[in-house]
């Protein structure tokens, strides 16, 4: 009880001491308040684009996978494996899947028509920077699009390439502004003349507008009037089940080897891609970024930590005489060396708090910019509060055990 009577007063003495210290008290919390919002601050935006890179992936289609054509030539040792098939999967080989996979599953078609089309209504027109697509009206549902107004696309427009667009929310704001309604109209996508029958809803334009600023036509039509050669189909799966993602991989990956009249030798000439693939390959690298950060935020916290250890060995001289009259009066050495450290963990865990609330505050400005929702770094708010505490100890510590060891009597007559 006495003991901790006396840690109470060892408390008030401490806190006594940081009051009548003000300005070098605020300057010492600002030192440690840089330190914790540095890391803090840099971790919580890597958080964000995380969080960020998730959401933009999840809602591109989460649980579905695509079949994706590529050219290979592939030689082990001085045995070459053959490849039977251009760089392309023509309409002919997709269908022919389509008729095939029996697996219970959405399967659509999509073909890239261009990535630089000018979309224009009457006298508006947008940047040539619009992606077109022709697509399946399954494809909505194995990208995760959702339709804001209007409709996606019949199965008689879609088997007859009829001349109707469902278009982007930017595409339909820049073209139409808020007050006229976008169905109906009748747009120019590069020569022809489309139908607007319906406009997507935002995704956000975190990776560069994606459905945002798209026009998609049925898939016929794109064939026919975006035509070129070898025109490269991809295939588009989503399970009805998500718990059997992998086993629909499985069997799609057999039933192309099939189409593509591919052997037991031979390798598999065609890619197929998760949706949360590309996601995996930015969160991995991002992990070096995080490692990289934490790395300069410990840096600028040691400076943190030296600079508060120097101001504690100042306030130690200039409180020689104040130590020397407690050790006079019966304080013992472990009581002084406590005070100081208290002294150093208290302003350590004030500066630490400052520096959290403005670390988040500095990292959610990269979810403000995102436009995805505001993160509270709970992992790294208890890693800056136990950061807070191991700097104030350490620092604190030789100042403390210095103040300790001062003979009373020399501690007096000290000037």
């Amino acid at each position: 009880m006495r003991s901790f009577a006396l840690v109470l007063e060892n408390l008030k003495v401490s806190f006594g001491a940081i009051r009548s210290n003000t300005l070098r008290t605020i300057l010492t919390i600002l030192i440690i308040a840089i330190g914790i919002m540095a890391l803090v601050g840099i971790l919580t935006a890597i958080d964000s684009i995380k969080k960020s890179i998730n959401d933009e992936f999840t809602s591109m289609g989460a649980n579905t996978f695509s079949i994706q054509s590529r050219g290979m030539n592939v030689q082990v040792g001085g045995q070459r494996h053959r490849t039977l098939n251009h760089s392309h999967i023509s309409y002919q080989q997709a269908t022919d899947f389509i008729d095939r996979f029996e697996f219970p599953a959405t399967v659509s078609l999509s073909i890239w028509a261009t990535g630089a089309a000018t979309v224009k209504y009457l006298s508006n027109k947008t940047n040539p920077n619009i992606g077109v697509r022709g697509v399946t009206s399954g494809y909505f549902e194995t990208a995760g699009l959702d339709i804001e107004k209007g409709r996606i696309f019949s199965s008689h427009e879609e088997d007859n390439g009829w001349a109707v667009a469902v278009i982007g929310n930017k595409v339909a704001s820049e073209l139409f502004g808020k007050n006229e309604d976008p169905l109906e109209k009748i747009i120019s996508v590069g020569s022809g003349k489309y139908r607007v029958i319906g406009v997507m809803k935002s995704k956000g334009d975190a990776f560069g507008g994606g459905p945002d600023q798209a026009v998609l036509l049925p898939v016929h039509n794109v064939a026919t009037h975006f035509s070129r050669p070898n025109m490269n189909y991809t295939i588009n799966i989503k399970p009805n089940n998500p718990l059997h993602l992998d086993y629909a991989v499985s069997e799609a990956e057999g039933v192309f080897r099939i189409v593509r009249n591919l052997k037991a030798r031979d390798q598999s000439d065609f890619n197929i891609e998760k949706s949360d693939s590309l996601a995996q390959i930015l969160l991995e690298n991002i992990k070096y970024v995080t490692i990289a950060a934490t790395l300069i935020g410990i840096i600028t916290l040691i400076g943190a930590a030296v600079g508060l250890m120097n101001i504690m060995l100042v306030a130690v001289a200039e409180r020689t005489r104040e130590i020397g009259t407690r050790k006079a009066i019966g304080a013992k050495s472990s009581t002084i060396k406590q005070q100081f450290l208290f002294e150093a963990i208290v302003i350590c865990q004030l500066g630490g708090l400052l520096g959290i609330v403005l670390g988040i505050l500095m990292g959610n400005v990269i979810s403000l910019i995102t436009g995805s929702t505001f993160v509270v770094p709970w992992l790294w708010m208890a890693l800056g509060v136990v950061i807070s505490f191991t700097v104030g100890l350490t620092s604190g510590y030789l100042p403390a055990v210095q103040a300790s060891k001062l003979d009373p009597i020399e501690a007096l007559r000290y000037e």
